[in-house]
């Protein structure tokens, strides 16, 4: 009777070098299978046909030793077999079919072993034991498995599952087995790295043109890392919970770092170490952007779903990044081809939006994201909100006497595309185009001489962006990468007077063009960086009034060219590394050639201390004013303006920070102070509401200060406070008041925060505090002088100081291992505070001068819902 063998496969869980839980394949272990007596039954019959057909074939043959074959054929057929004496001891064959050819002899006897027959030259056949090797392939930075790689051996290739996980037979010992990823480098090993009884992991480094490594893991929550450079870097795909987030917003996430704060609490107002705004360069995917926010600065124009990876540098920044006196928020998107469809698609009581990555073959995908306000078809409580915070105070929402608003529309949408394609191996194309829209509308109905009459005030925000990259990996050591961008900024607006009849047009144009040269090169423990930049930026102001007829056009252009190396030494063994770096800088149309050295110095003392020293010069082209407080109809009244190197100069700065952080057991203590000098600043950029902001003045600033940070990570846990001291101080010569408070001034800022995860939830609290934003105030009893508000000495007082409770929550319900749904809900400004953001005064028609607050958002609910698939 037949006993049939009952084999399953069986699976085991092992810990790889890593000490991460991988799923290994055990071929040596059989288990008893469940099934059913009818499959045994037919499971036996189908052996023994099998057995019976092979019996049958082979009845009137009998195995011979495998050398007394190769001897037969060696005769036969006038060759010669190399191999070792003792590797084919006792292996016995059925002898080939006599008459068949030398080919068809040596396949006969390569399909009855494990050996491989290979021709050398015409005469000679090479005898070689093989195996069956198996394996994982693995993502080294992120710690996941690589599903698709592909495994090529001498006569055989394979690819890797899901798991990472791959199996080739028939390869040699001593052969080489090359494996490759996109957007990898490639691996070569001999196949006995794999022929083990255990499967072994193989982890293959991204192609990128430098990696900076991570110093500190978890320097807020998972997913927020501090690199080498003193960097900080927010990657999204490991992301926690930050309280009041219910979305990976790019900007509002960079605010809950040490020393980033905004003063009037958006996006578009960023603050990094007492700076303004349009000192930070902003850039997305390598193209600088002039605009940032949706909702005129109260949410993020960037579209979260297509960022991946945020880098902000506030000291020490590369020498190959120009601009950004105060810092430089480097957003990027994913770098790596998909092989299968993904994608998303949510909804908030904001906006709706959508994510596609689609595979375009082997070597190309798409990505395109999607992203529209909902108020057209359904208006939130949460809408209204924001509405009236951006609104509130300006000639939208109050107008003059007998002058009636009605049909306020309000809409904003973006749409991002990406092209990735690989050309080869070592070429790599990358092509981004971004659009970002806002666009706000209303009208003003007055009686017009017994007439009612209706006018249409329109304002428009849009960017519109693209950009091309193309890099060659040369070999091992140096890799090349040129990048060309057009980025173009407008904003206009259509301001209508009903009453008087009047339409006053105004327009702010920025065109900028960019090329970029990178030359990436490692030679022993340095990688080096040299190149060459150009940027052309144009930059129009009009004003034009149709009654009386005014029209002023100022159009300025200017031209830059820069050359710059950087240079990184990274010791492992003692623990020091250092990052030297110098810009040359020549402008064309003032002649000038500005000279910036960068310095990034870090010393590890043992496994948990470590000290930083860093240090830049830097410079920038443009700026933004502010004209009037009416300006674009109050919203959104910046205006982007090039430097003349007269009225306006280039800003210039100096900056240099010591610092040092111990991390043990959870525990994470960071301290770093600064002193930071910024010249060139002109009154009109530094946001004054009340005393100067009618004056033109150029001079600059200096802070000095520190930003600490203690956390503390439990298991499901992390717990962070942070606090940030400046005194931050203006110096305008041309001013009554020679020196006196910056108007980014927040002498003390305070920041707690805790944020759980545990498997698919996430909950996050936190509470913000900052010093109150200096202000100045009619000088009492002689408050109004010649019909103009006569101000005490400049920003002596303080509004009252800001305050905020937020939370979230976020979980992730997962229907099947390629869908699942994502649900949130966030709350801002728990307590309702109503925090006053800043002041201004207008006189009446008594001559008396009235004081005007603008608030922060008071309690507003945000709920979310998103699939995944």
């Amino acid at each position: 009777m037949l006993k049939i063998s009952q084999i399953n496969l069986k699976y085991t869980l092992k810990e790889t070098p890593k000490s991460s839980t991988k799923l290994t394949y055990n071929r040596l272990e059989v288990l008893e299978p469940e099934i059913s007596e009818a499959l045994k039954l037919l499971f036996a019959l189908l052996l023994i046909l099998i057995s019976f057909g092979t019996s049958s074939a082979q009845q009137n043959k009998a195995t011979l030793p495998l050398v007394e074959v190769m001897e037969k054929i060696k005769k036969v057929h006038g060759v010669q077999f190399n191999y070792g004496s003792n590797s084919l001891k006792e292996v016995k064959v059925y002898p080939p079919r006599e008459g068949s050819s030398l080919l068809e002899k040596l396949q006969s006897l390569q399909n009855q072993t494990s050996f491989r027959f290979s021709s050398i030259g015409t005469k000679i056949i090479s005898v070689i034991k093989t195996v069956k090797i198996c394996g994982f392939v693995w993502d080294k930075y992120m710690d996941a498995p690589l599903e698709g790689a592909t495994i090529q051996a001498e006569y055989g290739y394979t690819v890797s599952n899901e798991k990472g996980y791959f199996e080739l037979n028939n390869v040699a010992f001593n052969e080489e087995v090359e494996v490759r990823f996109f957007g990898f480098k490639p691996s070569k090993v001999k196949g006995n790295f794999f022929a083990t009884k255990r499967c072994k992991p193989l982890y293959l480094e991204e192609e990128v043109e430098v990696v900076t490594p991570v110093v500190i893991k978890g320097y807020l929550v998972n997913g927020i890392d501090k690199s080498s450079d003193g960097s900080l870097v927010i990657d999204f795909s490991r992301f926690a919970a930050l309280p009041g987030l219910i979305e990976t917003d790019v900007l509002q996430t960079i605010q809950a770092l040490p020393g980033i704060q905004s003063t009037d609490e958006t996006v578009s107002n960023i603050n990094i170490r007492g700076g303004s705004h349009d000192q930070n360069l902003i850039l997305w995917d390598g193209i600088k952007m002039y605009q940032s926010g949706h909702f005129f600065g109260l949410i993020s124009g960037f579209n979260p779903q297509i960022t991946k990876k945020v880098s902000v540098m506030t000291n020490g920044t590369d020498a190959s990044f120009t601009d950004g006196v105060s810092g430089t928020i480097q957003m990027m998107t994913d770098r790596k081809i998909q092989r299968e469809f993904k994608g998303n698609i949510g909804i908030n009581f904001i906006s709706a939006d959508a994510f596609l990555d689609v595979p375009l073959g082997e070597k190309s995908s798409i990505q395109l994201a999607g992203r529209k306000s909902i108020n057209d078809w359904l208006r939130t409580p949460t809408y209204d909100r924001y509405f009236e915070r951006v609104t509130q105070l300006t000639e939208i929402a109050r107008n003059e006497e007998n002058v009636i608003n009605s049909n306020q529309d309000f809409d904003f949408y973006d749409a991002s595309a990406r092209w990735l394609y690989n050309i080869s191996d070592k070429d790599k194309l990358r092509v981004n185009f971004l659009l970002i829209h806002n666009d706000l509308s209303f009208n003003e109905t007055a009686d017009v001489s017994g007439t009612l009459a209706t006018k249409e005030s329109v304002l428009n925000q849009n960017s519109l962006a693209a950009g091309i990259s193309y890099s060659r990996q040369w070999n091992d050591d140096l890799l090349t990468e040129l990048s060309i961008y057009e980025t173009d900024y407008k904003l206009k607006a259509i301001n209508a007077n009903v009453r008087n009849q009047q339409r006053f047009l105004q327009e702010n144009i920025v065109s900028e063009t960019g090329t970029k040269l990178n030359n990436y090169y490692r030679l022993n423990d340095w990688n080096l960086n040299t190149g060459y930049q150009f940027i052309e930026t144009k930059i129009t102001n009009l004003n034009d009034i149709d009654d009386p007829r005014f029209v002023r056009l100022k159009s300025l252009v200017v031209r830059e060219h820069a050359l710059f190396f950087q240079g990184d030494y990274r010791n492992e063994t003692t623990g020091f590394s250092i990052k030297p770096g110098v810009r040359l800088n020549y402008i064309e149309k003032f002649k000038k050639t500005l000279i910036e050295p960068r310095l990034s110095i870090r010393q590890r003392f043992n496994e948990h201390f470590q000290v930083e020293l860093l240090g830049e010069f830097k410079h920038q082209n443009t700026t933004k004013i502010v004209n009037f407080q009416n300006d674009f109809l109050g919203v959104e009244k910046r205006r982007w303006q090039l430097a003349d190197d007269d009225v306006v100069p280039i800003i210039k700065s100096k900056q240099i920070s010591l610092g040092g952080a111990y991390n043990n057991r959870g525990w994470l203590v960071d301290l770093e102070g600064y002193y930071k000098d910024v010249q060139g600043i002109t009154t009109q950029s530094q946001d004054f509401t009340t005393k100067y902001e009618f004056e033109k003045a150029t001079g600059s600033y200096h802070i000095v200060g520190f930003d600490f940070l203690v956390r503390k990570h439990f298991k499901n846990l992390d717990t962070w406070l942070s606090y940030s001291f400046m005194k931050n101080n203006y110096q305008f010569g041309s001013l009554p008041e020679f020196e006196f408070a910056s108007n980014f001034d927040s002498t003390h800022a305070l920041t707690f925060g805790t944020a759980y995860t545990k498997n698919d939830l996430k909950l996050s609290f936190g509470f913000n505090y900052r010093t109150g934003k200096p202000t100045s105030e009619p000088l009492e009893g002689n408050d109004v002088v010649n019909n103009v508000v006569n101000y005490d000495d400049a920003n002596t007082i303080r509004v009252s100081d800001y305050m905020r409770a937020d939370a979230s929550a976020t979980y992730n319900v997962r229907i099947s291992s390629n869908f699942r749904t994502e649900i949130g809900a966030s709350v801002w400004n728990l307590l309702d505070r109503k925090n006053k953001i800043s002041n201004y005064y207008q006189i009446d028609s008594q001559g008396i001068p009235n004081k005007f607050s603008k608030f922060s958002l008071g309690t507003t609910l945000n709920l979310m819902v998103r699939m995944h698939f």
